[in-house]
């Protein structure tokens, strides 16, 4: 296994993980749906970058696409949801709440117009993202649900856990605080196996960002914190995962041991009766193939989000999670990939990690004040000598 740098610095880590999420997304996003096979027919071979649209010029009008333009470095909502996340903490400079989420995020979504890359115009980000985020505005907005409570009766699926790398970063090298905020933050979008996915999320990406954390160490992570199906299915996903070296023979392997997680079924675009449902038994697939995908490929950045890309199903969303991981470990995000993401899609990947970086550094602050507050607390009321 390549050794990563245990010098590599927070800010380092933070852009990583958030560049190499963008990227993820911006790869995965024009064969997500597909098979791996379809994959193959469609590109005479593997993905090995950054390709153009499924149904090439025919993108505005061919179904089930239309009217996205999914390919050529554009970004997807996995990536303009991460970015909102972002500018919440920027606005809290706090650890957050599901309140946050009803009090920043979605008046965000509501009411700023952005450049949306998948539509090539401007537009409110409410009108991009799908129905399980559009979820957070009609019961936290116009339903005045309690947010922490929102989420219940959501379809179950990644979106929440597809933009909590921003709560493992700020919680950087403690998985215990990252799982609790995402949780937390989580309550408002999402409930059962997808809200338990962002907390696991949260926690990898911060185990990520520890001083000499491995794929295994984050791995070992996530089963100490994963609840119920999701650890089983990390658990059973990860033990294919760690036979095999090249994405290419795992693809069949990681598929066959989530399926029995997975309420979606084997054809992605026609799910099953029991899709998305709660349950304590099931969980998402993103999750624990983007885990495994980081394991067949010891941490490396291009292999772990290729590995993803071209497992297809929802693989703009574990091509981000991967991503996420890989970058926070430290391996390095291809620049011409970057680059060129970053102009297609017109935006800045950079300034995001720069404003996280800073906002994490407060929070620290904030945190060890906090704990020193406490400490002294209660070294008070634990003196003996104090006692009446």
């Amino acid at each position: 296994m390549r050794p990563k740098n245990p010098k590599t610095s927070l800010e380092d880590r933070i852009t990583g993980a958030l560049v190499g999420a963008a990227v993820g997304d911006a790869l995965g996003g024009p064969v997500e749906g597909y098979s791996p096979d379809q994959i193959l027919e469609r590109h005479s071979g593997r993905v090995h970058g950054i390709v153009g649209p499924w149904n090439g010029e025919a993108w505005r009008t061919a179904r089930p696409i239309a009217p996205y333009h999914k390919g050529d470095g554009h970004v997807t909502d996995d990536t303009l949801m991460t970015h909102a996340l972002i500018r919440v903490y920027a606005q809290v400079r706090d650890h957050l709440d599901a309140y946050a989420i009803a009090d920043h995020l979605v008046p965000d979504l509501m009411t700023n117009p952005r450049w949306i890359p998948e539509l090539q115009q401007e537009a409110l980000p409410l009108h991009r993202v799908f129905l399980a985020e559009k979820w957070l505005v009609a019961r936290l907005h116009y339903g005045h649900v309690d947010p922490r409570e929102a989420g219940v009766g959501n379809i179950v699926n990644c979106g929440a856990a597809m933009y909590m790398a921003p709560a493992g970063l700020v919680n950087a090298a403690n998985p215990t605080a990252a799982y609790t905020e995402a949780i937390d933050i989580a309550g408002a979008h999402q409930s059962s196996y997808g809200r338990e996915a962002a907390g696991v999320l949260a926690a990898a990406v911060a185990a990520a960002a520890a001083p000499g954390a491995t794929p295994d160490s984050i791995v070992s992570t996530a089963l100490s914190l994963a609840k119920d199906g999701t650890r089983t299915a990390i658990e059973k996903v990860c033990e294919v995962a760690s036979r095999h070296t090249d994405f290419e023979s795992a693809l069949i392997p990681l598929r066959e041991a989530v399926a029995p997680y997975d309420t979606v079924g084997p054809d992605y675009r026609a799910p099953s009766l029991g899709a998305r449902r709660p349950s304590r038994l099931h969980s998402i697939e993103e999750l624990p193939i983007a885990l495994g995908m980081l394991l067949v490929s010891h941490g490396d950045y291009r292999h772990a989000v290729l590995g993803a890309v071209n497992y297809g199903r929802d693989c703009d969303s574990i091509a981000t999670m991967a991503g996420a991981l890989a970058g926070a470990l430290g391996s390095p995000v291809p620049e011409d990939w970057s680059k060129q993401v970053a102009e297609a899609s017109r935006l800045d990947l950079w300034e995001p990690a720069t404003t996280l970086t800073a906002v994490t550094r407060e929070i620290f602050e904030r945190d060890v004040h906090r704990r020193r507050a406490h400490e002294s607390a209660f070294t008070t009321i634990g003196d003996p000598r104090c006692s009446d």
